[in-house]
Order: structure tokens, then C-alpha cells, then sequence
């Protein structure tokens, strides 16, 4: 029998690897369709009708900047806060008025363009403190700028009437259509849960079946979950704002709350990256494992625990059942036991005691109640 070449093994590995992360994109990927389907067809739709609005209402030919500041305003995701919808429809209309003024009194080029730069900004800067005011008043107005030809279109000021349109029609749809950050939230945190309950699933087939590559695997995916995780973080943070001065303030408690479990599930994935990078460490250097199934066991319960917890952040569910499976998987976290004598071993139950703590947190349990829970070392 011809022995095992090593590179051709660790091709395999690599390809293995190559795969796992692919696959581990392409469900982010679908994620992130998921949640961003509905509103990328308002945003489309909206566009659509300001467009049509302006040449059936203003008789214009082509009313290009109508569905520019619809597609705008609105943006492709639910975080559409009343003001900031209303920031960027100003903008747009500062910045393509004064573009239209400059124009007709100065002509283009590259002075002029300068000119309309400075004065819509500071004009849109004097009206309002919001950054992307400012910003689409001088994006606009260069846009402006740069494609005069529409004026013989339109006549005067026709784009500025076509941009006032287009913002008229995306604050219609954030008025009719107010988004419900809840929802969007509550799939991210699913997601982001989910993903550190299959790393644990991972890392404990790696101790339980003696495999190498299933905890390189590990490692792989805990890496690769960082977007969904910083999705949720930065989501949740921008919900935390609208709620503060937004219509869904009523849900500003369970919105607050899903903030505060994002930092937790992210601060725990950290941890659990951590055990998946040192669980190798216990193979010794002749290549023989010590008895790691106990453990192996720790780690799948602890999966299962946060199985349970994604399923309640998920679904806006009652927390009870994974915190109960938490508090007893910690309850039993003990190095001294679990390491059945062997340091490397006690070593990784170590790691594994800090995001038992975070996900009970994350579970509803008080950080006090959470820390106690552990066996003293």
C-alpha cells in the first residue's frame, strides 16, 4: 500500500478549509438577501414612481434626478429614521438647486464646480447639523455640475423640481411604510448565535472523534461568523438610535436588550475562538490524545444551550430553557474534573468557563448569578 503523500493531504485539508468558508459566505450571503429583499423593492419601486411622477405630473423627458433622490433617501435596509430620510431629501434638493443656480448664472468647469461644492455644503451645513445633509448636498451638486446637458431638457431648475419629487415620494413610503427594526435584529442575533453554537458543535466532534481537521474547522468558521457578528452590533446600535426619538419607541426595551446580548454573544465567539485555536494543544508530541470525550461532552451540551438561546433571541421567545441548560453545563465546569488529571486538558476547560458566562448573560442571567455558577478553581 502506497503511503499517504503529505501534500496531497494537505491539499485535502486546504480544500476542506476553502469549502467550509464558502459555505459559511454563501449562508451569510443569503442572510443578508433575506433581510435585505423587501426593502431594496420599496427603494426600487420608489424610484420607479418618482421617476413616473415627474414626467406625468412636471412633463419632464427624462427626470433622472426623481428616482436618484428616491433610490437615495431610502437606502436598502430598514433603518429608516423620519429625520434621516428627511436629512438626505434636503440635501439632495440644496445640493441640486444650487448646482441649477450656479449653472445658469456661471456655466460649468472646474472653478465653478468649486463654487457650487462650498456653497451648498455651508448652505446645507446652516440649515441642519446632520452629516448626510451635507454630504448629498455636495454630492448632488457635483453631479449637477457634471451633467448640465439635462437642462435643455427640463428648462431651469427642472432637476431641482425632479429631486424634490423623488424626496417627496421616499418620505411618503417611510411615513406608510414604517420599518420595524425588531425583525431585522432578531434574524441577525439568530444568525450570530447560531453561528457560535456550531462552532462548539464543531470543536467538540473534533475532541470526541480525535480530529485535527475538524478543529482547524473550527477555528475556520469562528473566523468567518466576525460579519454576521459586526452586522448585528452595528444594526442594533443604529436601531438603539432611531428608538430614541422614532416611532417603534415602545420597543426601545426589547431593542436595547438585543444591543446588550450582540456585545455578549460577540465578546463569548471571541472565547470560543480562542478554546479552538489551543484545543490542538493537548495532542502530544508522539501524537497520542489524552481523554478528552468528558470534556467532548461539556462542549456539546454547551452547543445545545446556545442552540436554545438562539431560538429565543431569534424568535422573541422566553430565555428560561437555555439559561437552565447553561447554569448546569457551568455548574459542571470544573478543570480539576473534566481534566481527569491532565493539565492540558483542565487548561482548555478553563477557556471554556469565560463565554459560559457571557452567553448566561446573554441569557438573562446577572452577571453575579453568572459567575457564581462556576465551580471555584
Amino acid at each position: 500500500m502506497r503511503a499517504p503523500d503529505p501534500r496531497e493531504a494537505g491539499a485535502a485539508a486546504g480544500a476542506a478549509v476553502r469549502t467550509l468558508v464558502r459555505r459559511v459566505r454563501i449562508r451569510q450571503g443569503v442572510g443578508r438577501l433575506r433581510s435585505g429583499f423587501w426593502p431594496i423593492v420599496q427603494a426600487s419601486l420608489a424610484a420607479g414612481v418618482a421617476y413616473l411622477l415627474a414626467q406625468l405630473v412636471l412633463g419632464h423627458a427624462q427626470p433622472f434626478f426623481a428616482a436618484v433622490a428616491a433610490w437615495v433617501c431610502l437606502g436598502f435596509s430598514f433603518d429608516r429614521e423620519l429625520r434621516r430620510v428627511a436629512e438626505v431629501a434636503v440635501g439632495v434638493a440644496v445640493g441640486v438647486g444650487i448646482g441649477e443656480l450656479i449653472v445658469e448664472l456661471i456655466g460649468t468647469g472646474w472653478w465653478q464646480l468649486t463654487v457650487v461644492l462650498l456653497t451648498s455644503a455651508l448652505l446645507a451645513r446652516f440649515i441642519d447639523r446632520g452629516p448626510l445633509l451635507v454630504t448629498q448636498a455636495g454630492v448632488q451638486a457635483i453631479v449637477v455640475v457634471g451633467l448640465p446637458a439635462a437642462v435643455a431638457h427640463d428648462g431651469a431648475f427642472g432637476r431641482w423640481t425632479d429631486a424634490a419629487v423623488g424626496g417627496l415620494v421616499a418620505l411618503a413610503v417611510t411615513l406608510l411604510l414604517p420599518s420595524d427594526p425588531l425583525r431585522r435584529l432578531r434574524s441577525l442575533a439568530d444568525e450570530a448565535t447560531t453561528e457560535l453554537a456550531e462552532t462548539l458543535e464543531t470543536i467538540g466532534r473534533g475532541l470526541r472523534d480525535r480530529d485535527l481537521d475538524e478543529l482547524g474547522a473550527a477555528l475556520v468558521r469562528g473566523r468567518a461568523s466576525e460579519t454576521s457578528l459586526a452586522d448585528w452590533r452595528d444594526t442594533a446600535r443604529k436601531a438603539e438610535e432611531v428608538a430614541r426619538v422614532g416611532v417603534n419607541r415602545g420597543q426601545r426595551s426589547d431593542i436595547h436588550r438585543l444591543a446588550e446580548q450582540a456585545v455578549l454573544v460577540d465578546r463569548a465567539m471571541r472565547s470560543v475562538r480562542l478554546l479552538a485555536r489551543r484545543a490542538p494543544t493537548v495532542v502530544a508530541p508522539d501524537g497520542t490524545w489524552p481523554e478528552v470525550e468528558v470534556l467532548a461532552d461539556e462542549v456539546e451540551r454547551f452547543a445545545a444551550g446556545v442552540r436554545l438561546l438562539a431560538s429565543a433571541v431569534g424568535g422573541g421567545g422566553a430565555e428560561a430553557d437555555a439559561r437552565a441548560l447553561l447554569l448546569e453545563v457551568a455548574g459542571t465546569a470544573d478543570p480539576h474534573a473534566l481534566g481527569g488529571g491532565d493539565l492540558r486538558v483542565a487548561s482548555l476547560v478553563v477557556l471554556l468557563r469565560s463565554p459560559l458566562v457571557d452567553t448566561l448573560e446573554a441569557a438573562g442571567a446577572e452577571p453575579a448569578q453568572a459567575r457564581e455558577s462556576l465551580p471555584e478553581l
